[in-house]
């Protein structure tokens, strides 16, 4: 049985996979449903507002669920959202068995859902490919537990550590592969956050461009259709109105350090205007990840310069780095990685490299941080 338990959770997480770029911000949840050895059902979640994963498979195995197995990437849900609760779905299908790969950390949950199987008489099963089940929304987990998104700092370099030439010019450093991957990165994120200074050198738009992810066209355009947040962290107001972040289509908020009176200039350029004063004249990002987890943001990607980056690092507000490296040199005078005004050895930190993997002809290498406690 824990062999056969194995084998149709990790079928459950790839069809969970199936919703990384529409489920924000929900979870991203497969269910499988298993009778006599057979899968007679499968669902994962879309996107928010429509059926779970549970009630999606199902649908699908219609009468053949009753005394089947359910294995479920996610404890079933036993609270009215926006669709019933999922655990009472399971029960009325009279499935025999629940296997569950982690328990849900929404307090909402948090254990009510297999204790309400328990007590219709139901074997349940709690655990399953649980690591892999949590890498799979480590943004909806950390907001749950502590009211925070997860938080991804891309950076881009040279074999040399340069990120742009001293006038800032950077297109390209990377190849189309590695770029192709950030708007994936992009894809998956509830919010981008970026700074003046890049915004004003770059013009980018950060948004998520349906051609550029190298995807499956049906995948690719389900993607764009939920563009994320785009938040410009701009404490005083200097990126013009007509730089192509606010002339394109999807939803943009504006972070100043101090009230302003431009909230209807910007209103009418489509964007929302907001001010979180922190100290000496900088907007407070830890009040900003916040408010971003209030809005619903599991997870958000940070691409910006090396002065915003090392502010985001110092406040040790960054979950996981992801770098590109370029196989080229950009020299003794480009711009650094981190603004990080380290003066002695003792002061350097270090990182827990977690994946190194050729994109392209760049290399991505993942890590997280090694804060001092």
């Amino acid at each position: 049985m824990a062999v056969l338990d194995q084998q149709m959770m990790a079928r459950a997480l790839q069809l969970a996979a199936r919703g990384l770029y529409t489920t924000e911000p929900n979870p991203r949840v497969g269910c499988v449903l298993v009778r006599d050895g057979q899968i007679v059902g499968e669902g994962w979640h879309v996107r928010a507002g429509q059926g779970h994963a549970e009630v999606n498979a199902l649908a699908q195995a219609g009468a053949q669920a009753r005394g089947a197995t359910a294995y479920v990437t996610l404890e079933p849900c036993s609270h009215f959202g926006k669709t019933p609760p999922c655990a009472d779905a399971l029960v009325k299908a009279g499935v025999s068995r629940v296997v569950a790969a982690m328990q849900d950390p929404n307090p909402q949950v948090a254990g009510r859902g297999l204790e309400r199987l328990r007590a219709a008489g139901i074997a349940v099963t709690c655990g399953v490919l649980e690591a892999e089940a949590k890498a799979l929304n480590p943004g909806f987990i950390k907001r749950m537990r502590s009211g925070l998104p997860w938080v991804r700092l891309k950076l881009a370099m040279s074999l040399d550590g340069r990120t742009a030439m001293a006038s800032g010019e950077s297109q390209w450093i990377t190849g189309p592969a590695a770029r192709a991957d950030v708007q994936r990165l992009r894809a998956r994120s509830g919010a981008v956050i970026s700074g003046a200074d890049s915004v004003l050198l770059d013009d980018s738009a950060l948004n998520v461009r349906a051609a550029e992810l190298d995807l499956p066209e049906d995948q690719a355009r389900a993607a764009a259709e939920r563009q994320p947040l785009r938040v410009l962290i701009d404490g005083r107001l200097r990126v013009p109105l007509t730089r192509r972040l606010f002339q394109t289509p999807g939803p943009t908020l504006v972070v100043c350090y101090q009230a302003s009176n431009r909230q209807a200039e910007y209103q009418a350029a489509g964007s929302e205007l907001l001010a979180l004063p922190g100290q000496d004249q900088h907007v407070d990002l830890a009040a900003l990840l916040a408010e971003l987890a209030g809005r619903g943001c599991n997870e958000v990607l940070v691409e910006s310069g090396a002065h915003l980056a090392g502010a985001f690092w110092r406040a040790q507000l960054v979950d996981e780095l992801v770098i590109y490296m370029a196989p080229r040199l950009l020299g003794s005078q480009a711009r650094g990685l981190l603004e990080l005004p380290f003066a002695h050895m003792a002061e350097a930190m270090d990182v827990e490299i977690t994946d190194l993997r050729a994109v392209g002809r760049d290399w991505r290498i993942t890590a997280r941080p090694v804060f001092p406690s």
